[in-house]
């Protein structure tokens, strides 16, 4: 049974960016009968005026477009001020994180600290029952009363893998009206129109919200200034420099301004990131192939996996799903590709499915690549 089939009419609290998908959310949750606030979270200390394009968010007039939704749909509508919180919880943790050399998703910290976490409490203290959001997910109810989380129906919208997060308490309380339908976004934003709410032809944001110019390494540039370091190969030789190892990730290939191409002439992508000795490792593409690793702080999306399982695994937000086999060990996750994977970085989340069903995600620590000298032997 999805959400969307529940007939016990319930107090809803919409967090309403002032997009598209979160307005037409909250409209379908009060078309479903259910008694639906609308709020804004004030997420930045000094919001801008207007976005640039489609980056950021957070903006003076996403919080008009919420409340001009609002209006439209019929409910009330606040602002919450949980700035102070987002610092603390996601862009510091975002910045501490690539100063360790790893690659953090604010996405999945944002839903796990503030939106079902911070917003969640304070909306359970109100005596609201849930909070509903715009994101493509579905949570479906078992006979036995338990909740999973679910694939999108349209797998081209799913964002499963940034709620992969949300524990069993936190899904007990969560909506995604737009999870369980086969709309393409021409289509939301055809409903919205139909709706009457004003942000039906506004751009989707992207990139991460508080950097609303997209430019991540003059981000932290600013927050933890110029360290110029070595960029070396494989053998330890220099082949560049670089202004701060925390400017780059594994798997980067772009920006790397090294003077002199490989001795095979080909591309050559970042391997390691050393932020002890500020050093940046590059080398060739078979050199990411990643055969197994391990991650730390595992959430699961219902009880813990009991013994060794099989999966898929999803490890990036926009990725595709890969066969793994994976065993919790001392609160460490442990997992095993039967194929090579790449782009993998400490610090990203994995993702574990069942069919579509979110088992569960954790944060990768280290990794084992392939032995291309055995492989070559």
């Amino acid at each position: 049974m999805t959400e969307n089939s529940q007939r016990r009419p319930l107090r809803v609290l919409a967090a309403m960016s002032g997009g598209v998908d979160s307005a037409v959310a909250a409209a379908r949750a009060a078309e479903a009968g259910h008694d639906v606030t609308g709020v804004h979270l004030a997420l930045s200390a000094n919001p801008q005026s207007f976005r640039t394009g489609a980056r950021g968010c957070c903006t003076l007039e996403d919080s008009r477009d919420a409340r001009r939704a609002a209006d439209v749909i019929g409910i009330p509508f606040y602002v919450w001020d949980l700035a102070e919180r987002f610092r603390e919880d996601v862009v510091e943790d975002f910045v501490a994180e690539y100063e360790a050399g790893r690659t953090p998703n604010p996405c999945l910290r944002c839903n796990e600290k503030i939106k079902f976490a911070a917003l969640l409490d304070k909306a359970l203290a109100l005596g609201f029952d849930a909070v509903c959001t715009g994101h493509y997910a579905t949570v479906v109810t078992r006979e036995d009363g338990a909740r999973e989380l679910h694939r999108a129906s349209d797998p081209a919208k799913d964002q499963s893998y940034v709620l992969g997060v949300l524990d069993e308490r936190q899904l007990a309380h969560a909506m995604f009206p737009l999870g369980d339908t086969l709309t393409t976004k021409d289509e939301i934003r055809a409903e919205a129109e139909r709706r009457g709410l004003a942000v039906a032809r506004k751009p989707d944001s992207h990139d991460i919200c508080f950097i609303a110019d997209g430019d991540t390494q003059g981000f932290l540039a600013q927050r933890l200034g110029r360290a110029e370091g070595d960029i070396v190969d494989e053998s330890g030789a220099r082949v560049g420099t670089h202004d701060g190892a925390y400017g780059f990730t594994i798997g980067q290939r772009k920006g790397l301004r090294i003077g002199h191409p490989a001795a095979d002439g080909k591309p050559r992508y970042v391997l390691d990131i050393s932020p002890v000795d500020n050093t940046v490792t590059v080398g060739p593409a078979a050199a990411l192939d990643v055969t197994a690793l391990t991650a730390v702080r595992p959430r699961w999306c219902g009880a813990a996996p009991a013994g060794p399982g099989t999966y898929t695994a999803q490890l990036r937000a926009h990725g595709g799903e890969t066969p793994a086999t994976a065993e919790l060990a001392d609160g460490t996750l442990r997992v095993e590709f039967p194929e090579p994977v790449r782009g993998v970085a400490p610090g990203q989340a994995i993702v574990l499915y069942d069919g579509t069903r979110v088992v569960g995600s954790a944060t990768i620590a280290t990794t084992r690549r392939r032995d291309l000298a055995a492989t070559a032997g």
